[in-house]
């Protein structure tokens, strides 16, 4: 690696070394944090209890300017030696989890489990560090630093704390970087994009025997289903498409008089995501047809209402950009190897929008998220916390 790169010369920089030290030092205070920010209940759609927590630990930071915004996201900034666009730190608050189920973090040896403990305990934990670290004092950047706890990460959620977000209050952000999940080497600068639909179909149905010849609102669920599990779909960009739930009927013997299916389309590609919408539409509308000619002269019509029910933006942080090349220097730094990859996460939003951003893990290793048996284990865990600060320094300016 070139000794003179510029993030070398800030590593080495006695500001940004003393903080590299107080991570670690902080280390055991992070884990805390991750336990107790984890064991509040924060459902997609339900954040508001796990934010005002966070608030609460801005203000006992010292970051200026801490709110809530109309989403529900909380944010609060470090100021800058200069002003200008700041550089964004976002990490989620919402699980995947119901209120239902216990975030009682157990310990197993140097394991941790309870759900939600790496996605996004972990992040938000590691958020927190970092804006302590970043006090304003023993290390400042030129560029104001806005931290952002968001909601409407996971599933339905739909990315809506981000969006708005990033369309409004830090619409002119100069960067963004997602903390999400455990890791130290992995680098999402590809957007994995999404659109997902709900197709509705309806009719009059009736017995299955006296009414026989009424269109059948499953058979048209179901040619649907058919006719798009024969798609041919692109391997670049690559491209997905499945049906994940369909039903509908309430008796053998009874014609359906409403039947659905839920389709999940994914590419990394905005053009590739269009086409296809219009492939999942012309499917349900030639199925539509098809039923309805079966039908027997007469007889009343099924109708077809397809509703999009989950929408995010793909796009990409180039290579060469000056965020990315810093975080697969800073990945360096700490003796790991960049992994460069696709996912979808808070940053597909400002890419999407032209904003350089990056998503990362927050260090340490963990399993099974998502599940109530998901797991973290702080394998020099303050190392991702290096890293991330490396990144941020590194984009918003060391004011020495």
């Amino acid at each position: 690696m070139d000794v003179s790169s510029p993030l070398r010369v800030l590593w080495d920089a006695p500001a940004l070394a003393r903080a590299r030290a107080a991570i670690l030092q902080r280390d055991e205070a992070t884990i805390e944090t991750q336990i107790a920010v984890s064991e509040i209940a924060a459902p997609t759609g339900e954040e508001g209890e796990r934010g005002a927590w966070v608030a609460s630990r801005f203000h006992a930071i010292g970051l200026t300017n801490v709110s809530t915004d109309a989403a529900g996201n909380v944010l609060g900034t470090r100021a800058g030696t200069e002003q200008g666009a700041p550089v964004v730190i976002c990490a989620h608050l919402d699980t995947v989890f119901p209120r239902s189920v216990s975030l009682r973090v157990q310990h197993e040896g140097p394991r941790l489990i309870g759900p939600g403990i790496g996605d996004n305990g972990r992040g938000l934990a590691a958020m927190l560090t970092l804006a302590e670290v970043l006090d304003g004092s023993t290390l400042r950047t030129r560029a104001p630093v806005v931290f952002a706890a968001t909601v409407g990460e996971e599933g339905s959620g739909n990315l809506r704390g981000a969006k708005e977000l990033f369309a409004n209050t830090l619409s002119h952000a100069a960067a963004a970087i997602a903390l999400d999940g455990a890791g130290d080497e992995r680098i999402v600068h590809r957007a994995l994009g999404s659109r997902r639909f709900r197709i509705h179909f309806r009719g009059a149905g009736g017995h299955s025997w006296t009414a026989f010849g009424v269109p059948n609102a499953v058979h048209a669920a179901s040619i649907t289903g058919a006719l798009l599990a024969r798609t041919t779909l692109p391997t670049l960009p690559r491209t997905t498409l499945s049906v994940g739930r369909i039903g509908g009927g309430i008796s053998v013997n009874a014609i359906p008089d409403d039947a659905w299916l839920e389709i999940d389309l994914r590419s990394t590609s905005e053009t590739a995501l269009r086409t296809f919408e219009g492939e999942i539409r012309a499917a349900a509308t030639s199925a539509l047809h098809e039923e309805n000619l079966r039908g027997t002269r007469g007889a009343p019509p099924l109708t077809l209402e397809i509703t999009v029910i989950g929408d995010r933006p793909s796009g990409e942080t180039d290579r060469s950009l000056p965020l990315v090349e810093s975080a697969i220097e800073a990945t360096r730094l700490i003796g790991r190897d960049a992994d460069l990859a696709t996912a979808s996460t808070d940053a597909n939003v400002p890419i999407s929008r032209g904003i350089p951003a990056i998503a990362i893990g927050a260090g340490g290793r963990g399993g099974e998220a998502h599940t109530v048996a998901e797991w973290f284990e702080n394998a020099a865990g303050h190392l991702g916390v290096v890293r991330a600060l490396a990144i941020v320094v590194a984009s918003a300016g060391l004011a020495l």
